[in-house]
Parts: structure tokens; sequence; C-alpha cells
């Protein structure tokens, strides 16, 4: 007969599908509307996806539960996909700064074995792309959706040029 308990377990112990990206969660946020009956409670989740190798992306998703939030992010920053350079130190070629909405973020080449000088999110960004040695200051506003979309759009800046250094 059909055992419901195995099924369960085989979905368990499935082994889950590996992603060629690093995902990290950056904001989750219970966000609420006033209806006719109430409140109803949904959730927003701002993911950051990369391969650390030149290719970056962001989604913000809602959703009734979180993983569906998630899911629903996930795939939206996979098609919202960006490729950036990075110079063979590890760095960008030049200074960029971009703004998004009240954010401003300020981006700065740093030499080899400077590391990644970076808070909030803009490191996680600056991290999933591949950067190894960079400085950033942000300005403004520190909403963690906007400084992750100014990071993004400062990124996008980027001349693409011959990269030898």
């Amino acid at each position: 007969m059909y055992n419901n308990e195995n099924r369960h377990n085989n979905q368990r112990n499935r082994p889950r599908p590996v992603s060629e990206y690093e995902e990290k969660i950056v904001d989750v946020a219970r966000v609420t509307r006033v209806v006719k009956g109430g409140r109803r409670m949904r959730f927003r989740v701002l993911v950051v996806i990369g391969n650390k190798k030149g290719r970056i992306g962001a989604g913000i998703a809602k959703g009734s539960e979180v993983p569906t939030a998630m899911r629903k992010a996930i795939e939206t920053a996979k098609k919202k996909m960006l490729d950036v350079v990075i110079t063979d130190s590890g760095s960008i070629p030049h200074e960029t700064r971009a703004r998004y909405s009240a954010s401003e973020i300020v981006l700065f080449p740093a030499p080899e074995g400077s590391s990644l000088v970076s808070g909030g999110t803009a490191r996680t960004v600056l991290e999933l792309a591949g950067y190894k040695n960079i400085v950033s200051k942000s300005l403004g506003s520190n909403n963690k959706l906007n400084c992750v979309f100014a990071t993004l759009e400062a990124l996008e800046n980027l001349k693409k040029r011959n990269l030898t250094q």
C-alpha cells in the first residue's frame, strides 16, 4: 500500500541542486497592508547572488511566506545579472560613484593586499562579485535596499577597457 511516511523522507533526503551562484539574504522585512478585515502580512526579501568571478545580481520579491519570497527574489536576481570588471589585482580600474534614491556609494581602486574595505550591504555585493582589493564609502541614506542598488549601479558604470596592471 501507499506509505505516506516514506514520501516525506524521500523529499527531505533528496540532494538539493547545486547552484553556480552563491546567495546571500541581505534583508527580510515584514510588510503589512491594511484591508477591510484587518491587516495582511507579507514578507519582502532582498537577495544578492554572485559567482565571485564577475557576475552579480540582486533581486527583491514579496511572498506570503519567507521561503516563497526568497525563491522569487533569487529568480529575479538571476534575470537581472550583471557582468562587472575585475582587474588582475582584484580591484576596479578607476574610481566610480553612483546614486540610487537617497543613497550614494563611492568605490575606489585599492592596491593589492589592502583587502576589501567596505561596510554594510556594499561589502556583501562586492564580495559576491569577486573583488579582493577595493575601498568603498557609503554616503547619504544607509537603507539596505538603496545601498545594494547604488553599489550595483556604480559597478555597472565602470569602463570596460583593456585591464592589464
